[in-house]
């Protein structure tokens, strides 16, 4: 993949996609502000299997868009 990328470029490049993020850089309020795009896929259980198999020590894991038909989010 590619080197480090802002958050607007990751958001440009893959949008409707589940991004996994190696070493995020984050505000204070934990919102991604830029990282290294390891892996992307429009399946969410690509991603985790992907995670799963890179074991990155920091990541993070978007969904860039709208949110997914049907999908429900906790807070």
């Amino acid at each position: 993949m590619q080197g480090i990328m802002t958050i607007e470029e990751i958001e440009k490049q893959f949008d409707s996609e589940w991004v996994l993020i190696g070493d995020p850089q984050t505000n204070e309020l934990l919102e991604v502000l830029s990282g290294k795009v390891l892996w992307h896929s429009s399946n969410r259980d690509e991603i985790h299997s992907k995670a799963m198999e890179l074991r990155p020590k920091r990541f993070a894991v978007l969904h860039i868009g709208e949110p997914p038909e049907g999908m429900e989010f906790a807070l």
